[in-house]
């Protein structure tokens, strides 16, 4: 549980600062064109909100825990005071004018931003006034246009505001990877300093890879890092790998589909490294079989071994039963222990991790050094991810879509602030690329339809644009409803 709030609590803070800046990127071009920002709010708050505020007459309003105030609209009645209805039998809903409004109504005062912290702690918005979006306000839409609106805005204003949130999240990533570059520096385990091999899963085993090859070349070129393994192997479809297997280097021709059979397998080649304990969680298996930091294990029911993969998976295959575990004190004591696995073959602890092992190789960054490499991290990471989209549209690509728990399942287990920022800088980048894909609904639905509006001179009728809004929202809820699925459906299946 410990270790689930520590993730949960990092993704939920990683996507607030995205989110919180990607709308404030709409915001900051809406209010630079005098358009005004009806809403704009930090989480969703379907029926109430934790909190609010609003300017009114130069002072700022505050309530607590207070349901939405409502749209502002009636149904219209015509001079006999009856209601007036549509050709589909429904209410004619028109605006209450500003004027017949309670004194302390918040619609009284639609020149100002209603800001607000919703409940549901995953996302946000910013509500444009005169935007079909998916609020789909059609009474205000449905009024004469007002200079204040965004509909009444030039196509180059009306770009800029739309794009505004995908540029604000780039930024981001641009100054995220730079700090992180100028306080750490870039440091790796490259391949040639993986001293045990590597650890591969049974799809790679099949090709021809045994647990322990180092990776050597790809296609004859030297691999510097796990991202050119990574990216040889499954996107680029790289075939020849020279290996190093027990002092002598092999070559190893790769199937066709090694790529698709990774992808269903949801597992990639990991640094084999030792496993020494580096802490221990209280109440757990490893507790009650006194095992401490700084413990390292060396043989596990009577099999001599020492490597972090292979003691876990000897735990994964003997859940909830006795395991005899040898391992060595800080003090240099020799000494044993009976630990009992639980269902999901962990016993608690947490392990020091590989670069305390092999060699790190690490670049260090100025003030000055530090910007342009940020940028060129952050382009790097976004052809990156534009290449691998391609494994999305296959069958087993699919199945490995996630939602929330695949994302959060990327944090660290314990809180890391270089971690974490790299973690943001890395989802800005994937937020602000989805978020202009061509879908209606998403930013880049938009800038679409202002090109073709540039191109032809005819702006989308707005009854169209509300369709095509209301077709990209589901389509959208429905990749939403599949990727969580998809990690519903993981997490089940690890529980038999």
């Amino acid at each position: 549980m410990e270790i689930f709030l520590i993730k949960a609590l990092q993704l939920i803070l990683s996507l607030s600062i995205l989110v919180i800046l990607h709308e404030f990127g709409h915001f900051l071009f809406a209010r630079l064109f005098k358009t005004r920002v009806d809403k704009y709010y930090v989480f969703f708050n379907p029926k109430f909100s934790l909190m609010r505020w609003k300017k009114i007459d130069g002072k700022f309003q505050f309530r607590f825990f207070s349901k939405n105030v409502p749209a502002n609209e009636r149904i219209k009645r015509n001079a006999s005071g009856n209601e007036i209805t549509d050709e589909n039998g429904k209410p004619v809903m028109e605006q209450i004018p500003l004027n017949e409004l309670p004194e302390g109504d918040w619609r009284r005062y639609p020149e100002t931003t209603e800001w607000g912290i919703g409940w549901i702690p995953l996302g946000g918005y910013c509500k444009i006034a005169g935007m079909i979006d998916e609020s789909m306000d059609k009474t205000a839409l449905a009024a004469p246009e007002k200079e204040w609106e965004f509909r009444s805005k030039s196509v180059w204003k009306r770009f800029l505001i739309i794009s505004g949130g995908v540029l604000a999240n780039f930024l981001l990533a641009f100054a995220l990877y730079s700090a992180v570059l100028f306080v750490w520096g870039d440091e790796d385990i490259p391949p040639r300093n993986a001293i045990y091999g590597y650890d591969f899963p049974q799809a790679m085993l099949d090709a021809g890879f045994q647990n322990g090859d180092k990776i050597l070349k790809i296609n004859g070129q030297d691999v510097e890092s796990q991202k050119e393994i990574f990216e040889h192997l499954l996107i680029d479809g790289n075939r020849d790998v020279a290996v190093e297997r027990n002092g002598a280097t092999l070559e190893l021709r790769m199937p066709q589909d090694l790529a698709q059979k990774i992808l269903e397998s949801g597992k990639f080649a990991s640094m084999r490294f030792p496993f020494v304990i580096d802490s221990v969680l209280a109440n757990t298996r490893a507790e009650h079989a006194h095992l401490q930091k700084g413990d390292s294990i060396i043989a596990v029911n009577g099999r001599q071994m020492f490597i972090f993969q292979d003691i876990t998976n000897e735990f994964s295959q003997n859940k909830n039963a006795a395991v005899i575990v040898l391992f060595v004190r800080d003090s240099g004591y020799l000494c044993s222990t009976t630990v009992y696995p639980n269902g999901d073959g962990k016993i608690g602890v947490g392990q020091k991790p590989a670069y305390n092992f092999l060699k790190t190789e690490k670049t260090e960054y100025n003030l000055q050094q530090s910007l342009p490499a940020g940028f060129k991290y952050g382009i790097e990471t976004l052809v990156s991810y534009i290449k691998q989209l391609k494994l999305v549209f296959s069958k087993e690509g699919v199945k490995q879509l996630g939602g929330f728990g695949s994302i959060g399942s990327l944090f660290p287990s314990m809180w890391n602030w270089h971690s974490f920022w790299e973690l943001t800088a890395f989802l800005s980048v994937i937020l602000a690329f989805m978020n202009f894909l061509p879908i209606p609904g998403l930013d880049g639905g938009y800038a679409l339809f202002l090109i073709y509006e540039a191109i032809t001179g005819h702006k989308p009728s707005d009854k169209f644009m509300e369709n095509s809004t209301m077709v990209g929202f589901v389509l959208l809820v429905i990749l939403l409803l599949y990727a969580n699925g998809n990690d519903l459906f993981k997490w089940l299946s690890s529980l038999f």
